[in-house]
This record gives C-alpha cells, sequence and structure tokens, in this order.
C-alpha cells in the first residue's frame, strides 16, 4: 500500500487544468489558455492532415461518436455500482447521483458506452491520485473535448478512494477525465471538485496502479496530455510501455 502524503502545490494546480500540460511556477491564466489552443490547434491539424477515425457516414452510427445523441444523456439511476477489470487487477466503483447530478449521468452513458475500455492511467501520483480518461482513439478524443458538463455542488470530500473529475479553472468544464484520491485530498474541495462516488471493493488493485513515471511532461518525465489527445494509445504504447490500463469498465447493478 502506498504511503500516503500531502500533494504538492504543483500537483494540485496542474490538475486544475483540463490539458495539464504540467505546473509551471507562477504560470498565468493566459499561459494555460494558449497551451489548450495549441493543444486544440494540434488536433486540427491532425484532423486535416488525416487519421484513422471513421468516416462520418459510421462516427453518426456510433452513439460515443455523438456526445449529444440521446444514447448519451440519459438519466443514470439514483446509485449504482460499476466495476473496473484492470491490469492491475480488479476495483468496483460505487456511484452515488445525488451527490453529483451531472457528473453521475455523464459517467453512467460512458460507461454503458464502453468509453473507458483500453483506457490508460496516464498520470498516477504516489500519495495524491490515478488520473485517467482519455481515450486511445483521437477521434473520441476530438468529439469529447468540449462536450462538457454543468459544475455540481461539492457535497462530499475528496477523501481516499473518492473518485472525482478533473476540470479546469473555467466553469462547466468536466468532460470525461476522472481522478481517484489515493488520500485526503480535501483541499480540493473548496476548488469545486465534486466527487460523485467511491471505491468499495479493491483499492489495493488501485494502489497497485504504475506511478514510475510521475509527473507528465514538460514538468515530469510522463506522458504528454497534448500527445495523448491528439495520438492516443499509439503515443502511449511505444512511450510509456508500462503504464496500467482498463480492460473493461460494466455496470454491475443499478438502483
Amino acid at each position: 500500500m502506498r504511503a500516503m502524503s500531502s500533494p504538492t502545490a504543483c500537483a494540485l494546480a496542474v490538475l486544475t487544468t483540463v490539458v495539464l500540460m504540467g505546473c509551471a511556477s507562477g504560470a498565468e491564466d493566459g499561459e494555460t489558455q494558449a497551451e489548450e489552443t495549441q493543444t486544440a490547434e494540434t488536433e486540427e491539424t491532425v484532423a486535416a492532415a488525416g487519421t484513422d477515425a471513421p468516416p462520418p457516414a459510421q462516427k453518426e452510427s456510433r452513439p460515443l461518436m455523438n456526445p449529444s445523441s440521446p444514447e448519451m444523456n440519459a438519466t443514470a439511476p439514483g446509485s449504482f455500482t460499476v466495476r473496473f477489470e484492470t491490469s492491475a487487477g480488479e476495483f468496483d466503483v460505487a456511484i452515488h447521483r445525488d451527490w453529483s447530478p451531472h457528473g453521475a449521468d455523464r459517467f453512467y452513458n460512458l460507461i454503458r458506452n464502453g468509453y473507458y475500455d483500453d483506457v490508460r492511467f496516464f498520470r498516477v501520483l504516489e500519495g495524491f491520485m490515478a488520473q485517467f480518461g482519455i481515450s486511445g482513439d483521437p477521434a473520441l478524443n476530438r468529439a469529447w473535448r468540449t462536450a462538457q458538463i454543468p459544475d455540481d455542488p461539492v457535497l462530499q470530500s475528496n477523501t481516499r478512494g473518492r473518485i472525482t473529475y478533473a476540470k479546469s479553472n473555467a466553469p462547466n468544464s468536466r468532460t470525461t477525465q476522472l481522478f481517484i484520491n489515493f488520500g485526503d485530498n480535501s483541499q480540493l474541495d473548496d476548488m469545486g471538485f465534486a466527487p460523485f462516488g467511491e471505491v468499495v471493493a479493491g483499492m489495493e488493485a488501485v494502489d497497485a496502479l504504475y506511478s514510475q513515471y510521475g509527473e507528465g511532461a514538460p514538468q515530469g518525465r510522463g506522458p504528454n496530455q497534448g500527445k495523448v489527445q491528439s495520438e492516443g494509445n499509439a503515443y502511449l504504447e511505444v512511450e510509456f510501455p508500462e503504464l496500467d490500463y482498463i480492460v473493461k469498465a460494466t455496470i454491475l447493478d443499478e438502483g
């Protein structure tokens, strides 16, 4: 089991950006926006050049390629449990819709449509949290990058085992990225990070997730989120082969 420690100021600052390009001391909001703009421009360039993305007709036939489709916007049950089968073992997460209704609804629809299958835990910081939720498919990342959900009030604390969305400093900026708290990260509560569930079985598998890559580039030697967005698992499998990943996420029970 990992020893718990207080999150560093850098880690807290990095967590509050969607792209999470790194934590530069004294960085201004404008610098963060420039990084996000650069990443978006990179993705647009990749799209223009041609990728392995399916043609438009195929995209329309896949609910995951259309965040506004009815299949991706069903109301979640009041409670449900999700089992994550991962390369580090299994763990179960109990979701409580009353903790964070918008967050629970988004998670429910992503899980039942297979979004998190084959997704890497790309940022695992000992004593702080394990972050995931960028798809291994660049086409999906382009579809979901701006599919934001409204903020929910913070009704629960970011304590060990709680699952929460990553977000930016801007309001209503949550999309698909999540993190599981390793320790007491209640400092995040006042920053608007609203937990919507908690690990109820298999926390030892979460603790075992590979963490040796550390913080992401450019401040650390871990994955560059811009490249994860634009290149997906093709980038991670070559450059960061030790990362643990989700084999399959399944809803076990509802209600």
